[in-house]
């Protein structure tokens, strides 16, 4: 029998993303759908993810937290799904660096901007990211150079990338650039996208309500 796959997440989330990229796998997977006030802090999902914290992931007796994380493990548990280079595969490398630029540098910046800091320019060696106009040039021109972030097919790298960008750009936490808008319209019409966001939209309410 196969190991059961577990999606813990709460539908107001970032595990929207993991969601999608669930969808995209294809494979079985039960959803435990978490409270923020109560299941989130209890014991049984702290000992999940002593951070108390969505989404996370089990697969049999395996643990995985972190969203970037949660795309990487399941793009290389499933190979058949084909969304990660083969490991050893020289694409590898743009594949793991897109894919922690936006779970490091994008997302850090993101979220500074968010909180309303902004970095002095006689600091910015001392982040990791520099400023948020830099990450953002730096994303802006490696999508502009072609439809994939890597090699000519979609992998876990542009789902990641692209639902931090249409996420960003639907909060106004990430300036909308042709760009940015022309990558998020491509990725925001697959199934796999449709198919989670009706779930997680119909789990929602549901969630709110109780």
């Amino acid at each position: 029998m196969a190991d059961e796959l577990v999606f813990y997440t709460n539908p107001q989330s970032r595990g929207r993303l993991v969601r999608w990229m669930l969808e995209e796998v294809g494979q079985p997977y039960r959803t435990e759908v978490l409270d923020y006030s109560s299941t989130m802090k209890a014991p049984a999902y702290l000992a999940i993810n002593p951070m108390g914290k969505v989404p996370a992931i089990t697969h049999g007796d395996t643990v995985v937290t972190e969203c970037a994380a949660i795309c990487a493990y399941l793009a290389d548990a499933f190979p058949q799904a084909k969304l990660a280079p083969p490991p050893g595969h020289r694409l590898r490398a743009p594949y793991y660096r897109w894919m922690f630029f936006t779970s490091g540098p994008v997302e850090f910046a993101v979220s500074n901007k968010a909180l309303g800091f902004a970095v002095p320019p006689e600091r910015e060696r001392m982040m990791g990211y520099g400023n948020i106009g830099l990450v953002l040039k730096t994303l802006e021109d490696a999508l502009s150079k072609s439809e994939y972030l890597v090699g000519n097919s979609f992998t876990a790298a542009d789902l990641y990338v692209g639902a931090h960008l249409g996420f960003g750009m639907m909060f106004n936490t990430i300036e909308k650039r042709p760009a940015f808008e022309r990558f998020w319209q491509r990725l925001g019409t697959r199934p796999a996208f449709l198919r989670a966001k009706e779930l997680d939209d119909t789990a929602a309410p549901q969630q709110k309500a109780g």
